[in-house]
Order: structure tokens, then C-alpha cells, then sequence
């Protein structure tokens, strides 16, 4: 018994002990809650996939008051928000490119005459397949609501047979798989990851082992020894992204529409911004256990934030404010686009530009903690 009580005296004792060395340090009482809070709370605003805003527009070339009964009828639940009124299919080929619409509501000429006819009335549905889980839910709604129109328009005219057919099509994702929307995106986040986690690795670990010191009596500058630091990271993080690549096009099959040389020039800006913020949390840590626990507090809420698994315009909009500070938001959205629209840097230029200014933020404030840090 007493072998006993000494036995679970010494493990009460070591365990205090360890209790004390965690909260002693307020910063060490920080990141025990306030990561936890914050990210329950990110996830519980930002991850859902609930369908509760989608924005629409319509093409109709029928002018027709039966168009407008289904057009009502769909946005009668809040959820359908029109965004704009197509004139021709350029316009509305515009609207789905730039993500400005997730879908298109296309009428023929002849849309309200068939259904007076009784001959098959048919509504193109034109989806933005790279959003793949919201473009889906968006349909079955659609095919809800027509399914309600045709019901009451048979107690209406007593029709026997459904007339308004909805006719379905994806852009760059036929099938709608959701592997083509997240296999691009993939290519920037999981090289971010490596990247944020070497850099801000890289001084913590001269600092605990003893060499940071050295630092200082070599001829190199805080800018040199900054550069030396970035650089492998870059090569490192494009490293993989290549590896990503290959595997989403060669092993999954994923086509690839648009030019490699853009997609690695648009990578290239994106690594050098994550090395900024790298550089940054390696200069204000103590050691390397602080810096990989920075660095997983901060790509939590970079990977839910980015709009990866779920998009940007489904969160609140304080959500969406705070997106425009991270870096892999524009990423993911420049690599999906290159790769499966085609398009070039030319369009998405308004993805390099925040992440040209993240960079040019990041990289000076790293620079400015080292030369505070070393001289």
C-alpha cells in the first residue's frame, strides 16, 4: 500500500511540475486558449457547406412572364440572389469567369411558348464547375424548384407531362468532380505548409543551437543573412508544388488547360510572401518549439480562410474582410483558373497583386526583426 501511495506521490509531483512549466509563462497561456477559441470559431462560421448564398444571373431571351414566375419562385427563399442580367452569352460567360456568378439561368426565344404549346420547355442551367460542392447543391435546388413549377403548372392546365426540363452544364468540370476543383487548389497549400514551417525553422534553429551567435561576426549583412534564409524555402516550396502537379495531372488525370510557365511564375510570388511571413515568426522565436507552434497556429486559419473547402462568399463577411490578408486565398484561386480555364496572367493579375503587396509587407518587416535581433 505505502509502495502504491509513494508511486502515485511521485507521478502527482512530476505532473505538477509539468502544469507549471506550461502555464508559468503567459504566452504559454495564450496559445492554450486563444487558438482554440479562435479556430472553433472559424470553423464554426467559416466551414460550412450549408447553400445559403448564391449569386445568379439570367439570360433570357424570351421576355416572358413565365420567366419570371420561375426566376420569383427561385429567389422567393433568400438563398438565389440575382447579380446581374445577361444581354448575350459573352456577358454571361464574363459573369462565371470572374466568379461573379455561380451559375447562369439561360431562356430560348421560345421558352414560354413551348410551355403554352405543351411541348418540352427546356432551361439551360450553366454551373461554375470549379466550385464543385456548391454548383451541385445550386442545381438540386434548381431542379427542386422547377419540379415545383411543373406541379403547379399541371394543376394549372392539367398537363400530364413535366414541360419546363432543366438542361445541366458545367464549366471547366463537366462531371462536377470535386477532385478537379481540389487538386489545383492543392498544389498552393500543401507547398505553403513546408514552406511556412522550413522558414520559420530556420533562425529558431541557430538560436537553440548555439550558431546564431556566429552570425554576427561574419561579414554577411541582416539583408544577406534574409536572403540566404528565403532562398531555399523558394526552391524547396516550388519543389513541391511541381511534385502536386504531376501527381493532380498525370496520376488523377486532372487536364490541364493553361500555360505551366504562369502557374510557376504565379507560385513563385505566393512562396516568396509565405517566406516573408516564415521569416517573420523564425525572427520573433525564442527556439524551434516556438516556431513550429506559431507556425500551426497560423496555417489553421490560413487553410480554412483560403476557400479550399469551402468558398470565400458563403462566410460572414468579417470572414471574408480577413481573407484579403492571406496569401493562399489568391493562390488557390490563380492556380485553379490557369489550370482549368486557360487563362493567363493577364487575368489573374488581380490575384498577384495582393500577394505582391503581402511580400512587399512581409519581407522588410522580417528584415527589420533580424537587424534588431543581430545587431
Amino acid at each position: 500500500m505505502n509502495t502504491l501511495m509513494m508511486l502515485i506521490r511521485r507521478i502527482a509531483n512530476l505532473c505538477r511540475k509539468e502544469f507549471l512549466a506550461v502555464l508559468k509563462d503567459p504566452k504559454s497561456r495564450a496559445i492554450l486558449i486563444v487558438p482554440a477559441l479562435v479556430q472553433s470559431m472559424l470553423f464554426g462560421y467559416a466551414a460550412t457547406y450549408e447553400l445559403n448564398r448564391v449569386p445568379y444571373a439570367v439570360l433570357d431571351y424570351s421576355h416572358s412572364a413565365a420567366a419570371m414566375r420561375f426566376t420569383a419562385r427561385l429567389e422567393a427563399d433568400g438563398i438565389f440572389r440575382r447579380v446581374a442580367n445577361a444581354r448575350n452569352e459573352q456577358e454571361a460567360r464574363d459573369l462565371i469567369d470572374t466568379q461573379k456568378a455561380l451559375l447562369i439561368l439561360h431562356f430560348p426565344p421560345d421558352f414560354e411558348r413551348s410551355l403554352y404549346s405543351g411541348q418540352p420547355a427546356p432551361l439551360q442551367l450553366i454551373l461554375d464547375g470549379r466550385n464543385s460542392n456548391t454548383a451541385g447543391s445550386a442545381a438540386a435546388h434548381v431542379n427542386a424548384v422547377a419540379m415545383n413549377y411543373n406541379r403547379e403548372w399541371r394543376a394549372q392546365t392539367g398537363a400530364p407531362e413535366p414541360r419546363l426540363q432543366i438542361a445541366s452544364r458545367a464549366w471547366y468540370n463537366p462531371n462536377l468532380e470535386t477532385r478537379w476543383n481540389l487538386m489545383p487548389g492543392l498544389i498552393a497549400a500543401l507547398s505553403m505548409l513546408q514552406t511556412l514551417l522550413l522558414t520559420a525553422l530556420s533562425v529558431a534553429r541557430e538560436r537553440e543551437h548555439g550558431t546564431f551567435d556566429q552570425l554576427l561576426v561574419t561579414p554577411m549583412t541582416p539583408a544577406e543573412i534574409m536572403v540566404g534564409k528565403a532562398l531555399p524555402p523558394v526552391c524547396i516550396g516550388l519543389l513541391q508544388s511541381t511534385i502536386i502537379l504531376l501527381v493532380t495531372r498525370f496520376w488523377f488525370g486532372v487536364p490541364l488547360a493553361g500555360s505551366v510557365l504562369h502557374i510557376y511564375a504565379g507560385l513563385t510570388l505566393f512562396t516568396v510572401a509565405c517566406v516573408g511571413i516564415g521569416l517573420s515568426i523564425s525572427a520573433l522565436s525564442a527556439n524551434m518549439q516556438q516556431a513550429m507552434l506559431y507556425t500551426f497556429v497560423l496555417v489553421m486559419p490560413m487553410m480554412l480562410l483560403s476557400g479550399l473547402t469551402t468558398p470565400v462568399r458563403n462566410m460572414p463577411e468579417l470572414l471574408q474582410l480577413l481573407t484579403m490578408a492571406n496569401p493562399l486565398r489568391f493562390a488557390i484561386d490563380m492556380v485553379q483558373r490557369i489550370y482549368l480555364e486557360g487563362v493567363g496572367l493577364g487575368t489573374v493579375w488581380p490575384n498577384l497583386i495582393p500577394l505582391l503587396i503581402i511580400a512587399a509587407l512581409t519581407l522588410p518587416l522580417a528584415a527589420w526583426l533580424f537587424r534588431h535581433r543581430l545587431v
